[in-house]
């Protein structure tokens, strides 16, 4: 019963707070009669997103694609490369800077390099390049953290009955890092969206039909309630990438780790 109302409050509370804030918002804007061109109240936000929903929708699909794509990327490079690091010292002492160089690097300065690069008949994989790029880093650290983190009792009674370097491994090397591939999971998911709005932006011109391009193309004409309209359909995605991998990683953990398994209080 306990657990019950605490899920309940926890869902509940956060709800409550936005109503108040969206009510404050509104009655503010219309008490101060403040210009939907500088800020729209919630309620005109709305009636933009429901008139324009069938062409922001389409826009949030090619976004949705380009970070989903970049996502699973950078999952297979990030934790490919990790495991290689695991296996050699040398390979992650030759290679792991220049993945830090890429990871300090600020995307903005290169997306338009590499969208000269790939070419604009060839927009979709420049933005899927400039994505895999941002969200490649936290999957590869924190994997690489995670494999170096193996309990070194377990690694040597694992080498002391026989057990191969593929063995040690899939069988306790991976197990153990698995919260830490979640973790940087649920990191990289909000960098592969944040990243594919940059590459939109930096696209331009209708050369990307995304969600940044409805952003760009709504400021130019002014139409302030379509720009907030697209902002809460990449905010919500956002937080549905978010809680999607939550969830993943609450399947994975819930019965074995211990920041996943329930206690009584």
């Amino acid at each position: 019963m306990a657990d019950e109302r605490s899920r309940l409050l926890r869902i509940l509370v956060p709800l409550l707070v936005g109503a108040l804030f969206l009510a404050m918002w509104e009655a503010l804007v219309r008490a101060y009669a403040v210009p939907a061109f500088v800020l729209p109240a919630p309620s005109v936000i709305a009636a933009s997103l429901a008139d324009n929903f069938t062409s922001l929708m389409g826009s949030l699909w090619i976004t949705l694609g380009v970070t989903i794509a970049a996502f699973l990327l950078a999952v297979v490079g990030g934790v490919g490369l990790a495991i290689l690091f695991a296996q050699s010292r040398t390979v992650e002492m030759a290679l792991f800077p220049y993945a830090v160089v890429l990871q300090v690097t600020p995307v903005v300065s290169i997306a338009p390099l590499i969208l000269i690069w790939v070419g604009f008949d060839r927009v979709q994989l420049a933005l899927l390049i400039i994505a895999w790029i941002v969200a490649f880093f936290p999957i590869l650290s924190n994997t690489t953290l995670g494999l170096r983190s193996t309990d070194h009792n377990l690694r040597d009674l694992f080498r002391l009955y026989g057990a191969s370097r593929w063995q040690v491994l899939t069988e306790l090397q991976l197990p153990s890092a698995l919260p830490y591939i979640l973790g940087g999971m649920k990191i990289s998911g909000g960098l592969a969206l944040i990243g594919a709005v940059v590459a939109e932006f930096v696209a331009g011109s209708g050369a990307s039909t995304g969600l940044a391009w409805r952003i760009i193309e709504a400021g130019n004409r002014l139409d302030i309630p379509k720009m907030f309209a697209a902002l809460l359909l990449l905010s919500t995605l956002g937080i549905c990438i978010f809680f999607g991998l939550s969830f993943v990683e609450h399947l994975l953990l819930r019965r074995w780790h211990e920041s996943a398994i329930r206690r009584e209080a």
